[in-house]
């Protein structure tokens, strides 16, 4: 059965579909949506997808965004009268999941909320009302009759720390919220096309769970532990029933090369608390871009010696301050600071949740025990920005190359002589990439860049992964290329070349006009190009990107392209 309800003028949708034996999904389906929650942008939209399982007793797994408020009500109300739901599995506490629970709870006031700990502690701050809660633990089952005996999975950090999964023995159907999940918005319940949902399945793998590559390989264990697991119900984008062998397995590949990093930073902080989960979540984004593994670490509920045992094997270490009136934060902040080193990296972000230990009396204790702050103390002071974001995926970048800046020189010194030396006799052009989303802009110089394909036009560019412009150049990202002019190149490669602080303004004093794309042109450019990204391919510490052009000028016809010449090919 599939029944759909609209709603055109903001192009939200709700879809509801029988998916097994007495399990129903109801699909939220956000057509538009452009940004999530600001860190990372999305070319095709979102889902927000909840289920009903009927035993002899009924089970609501997760809700759906408040923004579906009336659609997801009146598709629930269609299916069953909510007074009727024994059961409200909580996957995790995220407002896009959980956004209408205050409103399902209100219609079923008898209904049992089950979670994890950490999940009901987070909903009683969420809801401001008594409910009835049964916290579950690893392994413990539910049993709703008729066969749908329900087992717990407890699955931290994937990617809150509330995080469950539930496995239903009768339909063999793993429901994991945000794990396993992507933003893809269609009228495709399930993964029919692998194709078209691997890029956005991989991005999403990056930009949430990448950071906690341990929790992932730790849920994987788990989940081999249950019986045979036919669908994957996530909590966003479409089920995964064709291929549940094919995308588990890239989770695994994926996380595997991330914990086999030689280099470990630990982020420290408490989720849940002001700004805190997003912002330590930016600031992963752009430590893994640079190879270097991260251990998310909550500092609410961490063990004091396995504290001790993560500083002791980081090179990193970037604090979210804690509040001061939580005790078990401040032991612990106490331990992290009684455990620090000499030679580590060190950053500090605000959590701006109004309680904060104070950054600055911070940063010098860390100061004084011998560590090198990576990038100034990032104060928050209002409700973050895109621009906050970028600012701290930058920060992270920043550690992740000065933690591993020794490993790059022994790499560059590593490779033959002679290799080394021919590589360096491939020339190329001098180029700008500029780019701009919502209020976010980005530039670097680039002269890793050709022409790919006449029909259509398109340019291939290599992006180094930890570049901060790369998160502006996904699938479907729109951005500039400038051609730099011989003779008359060398103030805009200065520029460009600068080591720019986390969250500066790459364009200051640079002249520039908008192009129809939305990107900057460069003025003094002797051409440009619009482009939008249309493939990534991944070659180890870079991405090739393929781009069809779409319009372009040259300002100058008889100029002739600025050409870089190197001697080594081990570095730019």
């Amino acid at each position: 059965m599939v029944a759909l309800t609209e709603n055109p003028k903001k192009r939200l949708t709700v879809q509801v579909v029988d998916i097994a034996e007495q399990t129903t999904t109801i699909r939220s389906l956000d057509w538009d949506r452009d940004r999530f929650d600001i860190e990372f942008g999305l070319q095709n939209g979102t889902t927000y997808n909840s289920f009903i399982i009927r035993g002899e007793q009924t089970a609501l797994v997760d809700t759906s965004h408040e923004k579906f408020r009336q659609l997801y009500l009146d598709s629930l109300k269609n299916q069953i009268n909510p007074a009727d739901i024994n059961y409200l599995i909580i996957s995790h506490t995220e407002p896009d999941h959980s956004g209408l629970v205050k409103d399902v709870l209100q219609l079923a006031p008898d209904v049992t909320v089950v979670g994890s700990k950490v999940a009901i502690q987070f909903l009683e701050d969420l809801v401001h009302q008594p409910f009835k809660r049964r916290i579950v633990k690893n392994g413990d089952r539910l049993d709703l009759g008729n066969g749908h005996e329900l087992e717990f999975v407890i699955a931290p950090n994937l990617h809150w720390p509330d995080t469950i999964f539930t496995y239903d023995h009768k339909t063999q159907i793993l429901f994991t919220c945000d794990a396993f999940g992507l933003h893809y918005c269609s009228d495709d319940t399930f993964d029919e096309d692998l194709e078209a949902i691997s890029p956005d399945f991989e991005f999403y793998y990056e930009c949430l769970m990448a950071p906690n590559a341990r929790s992932v390989l730790s849920a994987l264990k788990r989940m081999g532990e249950l019986e045979k697991i036919g669908m994957i119900a996530t909590g966003h984008g479409p089920l995964l029933y064709h291929n549940v062998e094919e995308l588990t397995g890239r989770y695994r590949s994926w996380s595997q090369s991330q914990t086999k990093a030689e280099t470990t930073v630990g982020v420290f902080y408490v989720p849940g608390y002001g700004w805190s989960d997003r912002l330590a979540q930016a600031i992963s984004n752009g430590i893994t871009k640079t190879g270097v593994a991260v251990e998310l670490v909550d500092l609410k509920t961490a063990d004091l010696q396995e504290l001790r045992e993560i500083v002791g094997r980081c090179a990193g270490i970037v604090v979210g301050t804690p509040p001061v009136s939580n005790p078990a934060a401040q032991t612990a902040l106490s331990t992290v600071l009684g455990s620090a080193k000499e030679k580590q990296a060190v950053g500090i972000f605000e959590s701006n949740g109004g309680d904060d230990e104070p950054i600055y009396p911070l940063m010098n204790k860390f100061r004084d025990l011998g560590l090198t702050t990576a990038f100034p103390a990032i104060q928050i002071r209002e409700t973050p920005t895109e621009n906050t974001y970028k600012l701290l995926e930058e920060a992270g970048t920043d550690l992740g190359q000065w933690v591993t800046r020794d490993k790059s020189i022994r790499q560059m010194k590593s490779l033959d002589a002679d290799v080394d030396k021919a590589l360096g006799r491939l020339s190329g052009g001098l180029y700008i990439i500029t780019a701009q989303k919502g209020d976010v802009k980005s530039a670097m110089l680039a002269s890793w860049v050709s022409q790919a394909s006449f029909k259509p036009l398109g340019v291939s560019i290599a992006v180094a992964k930890d570049r901060a412009i790369e998160s502006l150049m996904q699938v479907g990202d729109k951005f500039v290329l400038n051609v730099l002019e011989e003779g008359n190149y060398q103030s805009l490669m200065k520029h460009f070349l600068k080591r720019f602080a986390p969250g500066a303004d790459r364009f200051e004093g640079v002249r520039t006009q908008s192009a129809q794309n939305g990107a900057p042109i460069l003025t003094d450019a002797l051409a440009y190009m619009e482009c939008e990204v249309t493939s990534r391919m991944d070659c180890g510490d870079h991405w090739v990107v393929y781009s069809t052009v779409d319009a372009g000028r040259v300002s100058k016809p008889d100029a002739l392209t600025a050409v870089h010449h190197r001697k080594v090919g081990n570095h730019y």
